[in-house]
This record gives C-alpha cells, sequence and structure tokens, in this order.
C-alpha cells in the first residue's frame, strides 16, 4: 500500500511539472498570433510588440538562473508557488494593460515568474525521476514545451475570432491560478532521491543535506560538460529559432500556385503544425537514451550528435521542395482547408514528399531535448543541477533570438539578388549550418562526460561517507 502510495505520488508530480513545463510556451505561442489585434486596440505599431515578446522570452531567460540558484538552497515547493503567483496575476495584468508600458513591464513581470517554472521545474523532476530513466521521462518535459507552443497559439486563433486578444490571456491566467491548487498536494523529493548512489542513505531514512554556495558557480559554469551543453544549446537554438519563420516560407509558396493571402496563411499554420508531428519520437529517443547511457558515459552524446547532424540535410532538402498541383478549397474555410491539405498529403506527391522530409527532420531532432536534460543531469551534483540548466536554458533562448533576428536579417541582404519564396529558402538553408557545430559539441562531450559522471560519482560516494559519520 505504502508502496503504491509513493508511486502515485511520483505519478502525479511529475503530471504536474510537465503540464506546467507548457506553460512558459504557451504564454510565448499565445503573444505573436494576437499583434494585429493589440496593435489595432492600444495603437502600437507591431515592432514595438515583438520586443514585448523579445523581453519577455529574455527575462524568463535571465530570471531562471536565479531561481536556479535559488533551488539549491531552500524549500522548492514554496518556491514554485511564489514563481506561479508572480506569473499568473501579471498575465490577468496584461489582459487589462491600457497602453505599452503597461504591456511590457507586465509581461516583464510574466518573464520573472516563467523563469522560476523552467528552472525549478527540472530540478524538481530530475529528483523524482528515476535514474534510469531519464531520457525518457524528460522527453515528456521538453514535449510538453514544445506542444504549449502550438496549444498557445492555437488558442489564441481560436478565442480572439468570437471575443478579443484579452480573452486568451484571461484563459490562461484562469488555468494558472487553478494549478496552485493542484501543488498543495506535490509531494517534494528529497534532493537526490533518484541518484543510486544515495539510494542506500535514503532506505536507511537519511537525508541529502547539502546546498549550493556562491562559490561554487563558478566550478559550475567552468565544468568541460557543462561548458559544451552551453554552446551546443546556443548553436542548436540558432538554427530551431528560425525554424518559426517557415509558416511565411510555406505562404509565399502557397500563394504562388494562385491561392489568396488569407488562404495561404491559413493553409501555412497548419502545415506548421502538422510538420511537427516528428517531434512525438522524442519519448523513444529519450528512451535510445537512455539504454546507450547504461553501456557507456559518451553513448547519450554519441547518439545525440548523429540525429542533431542528421537534421540539416533533411530541414534543406525540405525547404527547397517545391510545391506543385497543390489543389485547396478557395472561400476560405478553416476546416476545408485543414481536410483538402491531409487529403494532398497522401494524393499529391510533392506535398507527401515536404510532409516525409518535415516529419523525418522534426523527428531527429526531437533527440536532442531529452538527452541533453539529461546530460546536464548527469554531470551534475543534486543542488547544482537547478542552477546548471538555467545558465544553459540562458544561452537557449540567446541561441534563439539570434536564430529569429538571423532570418530577418539575411531576408535584407539576399531579397536584394533572390525574390520570395527562394530568398526564404536560401536563410533558412543558412541558419541550418550551425547545426555542425552543435553537433561537434557532442562529440567533443563524449571524453569530457566519462570524467564528469566519474567525478560527480565519486562526490556523491566521498558525502554518503559523510552522512553516515554524521546523519544530520
Amino acid at each position: 500500500m505504502t508502496l503504491m502510495s509513493t508511486k502515485a505520488k511520483m505519478i502525479f508530480t511529475i503530471t504536474v511539472f510537465v503540464v506546467l513545463a507548457a506553460f512558459d510556451n504557451i504564454i510565448i505561442g499565445l503573444f505573436p498570433p494576437l499583434f494585429k489585434y493589440i496593435s489595432e486596440d492600444l495603437h502600437i505599431g507591431v515592432p514595438k510588440l515583438a520586443t514585448v515578446s523579445a523581453f519577455n522570452i529574455l527575462v524568463t531567460a535571465i530570471s531562471s538562473v536565479y531561481w536556479g540558484y535559488l533551488s539549491g538552497k531552500f524549500k522548492r515547493n514554496k518556491l514554485v508557488i511564489i514563481g506561479t503567483c508572480i506569473w499568473v496575476v501579471s498575465v490577468f495584468l496584461t489582459a487589462i494593460s491600457k497602453n505599452y508600458m503597461q504591456l511590457l513591464l507586465f509581461q516583464m513581470l510574466t518573464g520573472v515568474g516563467l523563469g522560476c517554472i523552467a528552472s525549478i521545474g527540472f530540478s524538481v523532476l530530475t529528483d523524482y525521476i528515476p535514474h534510469g530513466k531519464r531520457g525518457t521521462i524528460l522527453s515528456l518535459w521538453g514535449m510538453a514545451q514544445g506542444l504549449g507552443g502550438i496549444a498557445g497559439s492555437l488558442l489564441a486563433s481560436l478565442t480572439t475570432t468570437n471575443h478579443n486578444w484579452r480573452w486568451p490571456f484571461e484563459i490562461v491566467g484562469f488555468i494558472g491560478f487553478f494549478l496552485i491548487f493542484f501543488y498543495l498536494f506535490v509531494e517534494e523529493p528529497a534532493r537526490g532521491q533518484s541518484d543510486p548512489e544515495l539510494r542506500d542513505v535514503f532506505e536507511k531514512g537519511g537525508s541529502y543535506h547539502y546546498r549550493i554556495e556562491a562559490k561554487q558557480i563558478r566550478e559550475i559554469l567552468l565544468k568541460k560538460s557543462n561548458l559544451l551543453l552551453f554552446f551546443q544549446a546556443f548553436f542548436m537554438n540558432i538554427s530551431t529559432g528560425s525554424l518559426i519563420w517557415i509558416p511565411i516560407l510555406f505562404t509565399f509558396k502557397i500563394e504562388q500556385q494562385g491561392y489568396s493571402s488569407a488562404t495561404a496563411v491559413i493553409a501555412s499554420g497548419y502545415l506548421y503544425g502538422i510538420f511537427q508531428l516528428g517531434g512525438m519520437a522524442s519519448a523513444y529517443f529519450g528512451h535510445l537514451g537512455d539504454k546507450f547511457q547504461k553501456k557507456t558515459f559518451k553513448g547519450r552524446a554519441v547518439l545525440t550528435s548523429f540525429f542533431v547532424f542528421f537534421t540539416m540535410p533533411l530541414y534543406i532538402v525540405m525547404f527547397s521542395v517545391p510545391i506543385h498541383r497543390l489543389v485547396l478549397p478557395k472561400d476560405d474555410n478553416a476546416f476545408a482547408i485543414l481536410f483538402q491539405l491531409l487529403e494532398q498529403i497522401l494524393l499529391n506527391p510533392w506535398m507527401a514528399a515536404v510532409f516525409l522530409l518535415s516529419l523525418l527532420a522534426s523527428a531527429a531532432q526531437s533527440a536532442n531535448t531529452p538527452n541533453w536534460l539529461a546530460l546536464i543531469t548527469d554531470v551534475n551534483l543534486p543542488e547544482h543541477r537547478g542552477t546548471a540548466f538555467s545558465v544553459a536554458n540562458l544561452f537557449n533562448s540567446l541561441g534563439r533570438t539570434i536564430g529569429n533576428l538571423g532570418v530577418g536579417i539575411l531576408l535584407g541582404v539576399i531579397s536584394l539578388w533572390y525574390q520570395e519564396p527562394t530568398s526564404y529558402v536560401i536563410s533558412l538553408s543558412a541558419l541550418q549550418l550551425f547545426l555542425i557545430p552543435s553537433a561537434i559539441c557532442y562529440l567533443f562531450m563524449t571524453k569530457s562526460n566519462v570524467s564528469d559522471i566519474q567525478n560527480m560519482k565519486e562526490s556523491l560516494m566521498i558525502r554518503i561517507n559523510e552522512l553516515e559519520e554524521d546523519p544530520q
């Protein structure tokens, strides 16, 4: 009975934090589709609204570093409740914004709260997840974030047409407020309880009382495996950050077939969602990473390096394949367009080729997240993991921002010689080249991972002896 109760609590906690992981991306995905409506209502230019979105992402990343440090010192349940309250209140305030400065301020405060969810959620999950299943379960956490972006975009599109731009923020705020209730039933795991080296300590009723100290931050930042994970995330996100321009690429391709802008926008939005289906393979690649890592500490890095590199040619070819003989309804009916697109994917060889390439590309890309998350867990001590992840998340955000802006900069240059959609194909393809240094970082990790994981395990063994001598 006690065992079932423990398993139920673990499953409940993992579920709550996986759901929670979606919210930072729901809000990020929620904002861009509403630009037009917010711009008209508050008389704010769209470029200024893009700045608001960028500040939200940046503040989320920066604040997560501090939250991650706090997660190594204090009770994480209380910190999560505080962080959730901050972003829930800020989202409600966003919904009643009356001018640009209010909107900017409230979205920055939202970022402060969301930064807590990213770093502390990761820290809690790594202590709950059984050691041998880290890649598998962390893949669910990563998938939740990806699905959150899609959910935010859909929520904005579906609700704004019948209400106004404030309604989606109110819905998200209400759901977030409801989540606080679930935290009351979440049992915070003991720090380090998933590490096999500490199993005997916990079974004997002991505890792992080590906490992060400010002087240890330099050690975390300069650890070779961490540095490589930081730079890998930076290069990877330059490439993946550019992918939000894919709908625009397909909008131009569909317009080339003689369809209106409205039809092209609706169809390209559907295609963008359909083309992310390969990301569902993330759980399998996380499981595969777990199996490889059991055989050798180099396993995850070698496996992920291959798939990150393989992602590059798949996306480049997918961007380049033309769309011919596309048949869509011309009445801008969203449901009719969706059903016709699905039929075209089955019957039109050009659409089938694009779909297959996108499926393989997004699947190969999905190998990165669960194994990257598992590696940053493997090489860091329990009390250091929140801080290490938060710094890495900052590199993630910087790369994603550069990738997003990079497309715009390249378009400005390439458009002097090529028209759309060719200029988009070249720009997006060029930014996929950053997947090469990203894959190389993993290859360099094959050496540092072995020594850093061994050092981490040795440090835990030393601490076990200290805990046995002084259980308090």
